[in-house]
């Protein structure tokens, strides 16, 4: 049974979301062609953090039944996030013709939408994807991006109520950012005593 692109590239990106919906093992076993993942990734290759997790990805896999070099074939690239190998990398992935990208910050998402609109990506750590216009809406993204995002940006004004809430005389309250990783817009309203 031949299934169409849209079936095939769902099944890949639930595999990928972690969702056990799809019957992985079996499928993987019916000699199907080898899966591409290309994986862009905002940090230098020996840091231990990522590595590690990227070990437990690669390890989930294997109990779905993917192995590395078998039925599964992951290209990695990694790169600092000020880094300006970032852009020529994700050019790099995309040439490759994975049928997937992970991307793994904002800033590694935004230059691989630069790179393609057509390819599925799918980012993990990202600030406002709305706002960056990785997608259009959370329930509906309607582009080739999807993923998961580190917090809703409505939270900003949350955590300043709970900041009043817990040092009671407070007057003034400051946010740093890296704006290298933190593109869209944090809006903060507040009236403050």
């Amino acid at each position: 049974m031949l299934l169409s692109r849209h079936t095939r590239r769902r099944e890949f990106i639930t595999l990928v979301g972690g969702a056990a919906a799809w019957p992985l093992a079996a499928y993987a076993q019916q000699g199907e062609r080898k899966r591409h993942i290309g994986m862009l990734m905002a940090a230098t290759e020996n840091d231990m953090e990522w590595q590690n997790l990227v070990k437990v990805f690669i390890q989930r896999l294997q109990e779905l039944g993917w192995t590395q070099d078998r039925n599964l074939k992951i290209d990695f690239r990694w790169a600092e996030t000020g880094s300006d190998r970032l852009e020529a990398l994700a050019k790099e992935l995309v040439e490759l013709k994975p049928e997937l990208i992970i991307s793994q910050a904002t800033v590694t998402t935004i230059v691989l939408l630069q790179q393609t609109r057509t390819v599925p990506i799918i980012f993990l750590l990202v600030a406002d994807p709305v706002g960056n216009n990785f997608v259009k809406g959370f329930s509906h993204p309607d582009t080739n991006a999807t993923g998961f995002f580190t917090f809703d940006p409505s939270m900003s004004g949350k955590w300043l109520e709970l900041l009043k809430e817990i040092a009671l005389g407070i007057a003034r309250a400051a946010i740093m950012f890296n704006p290298n990783t933190w593109i869209g817009t944090l809006t903060l309203r507040h009236e403050c005593c």
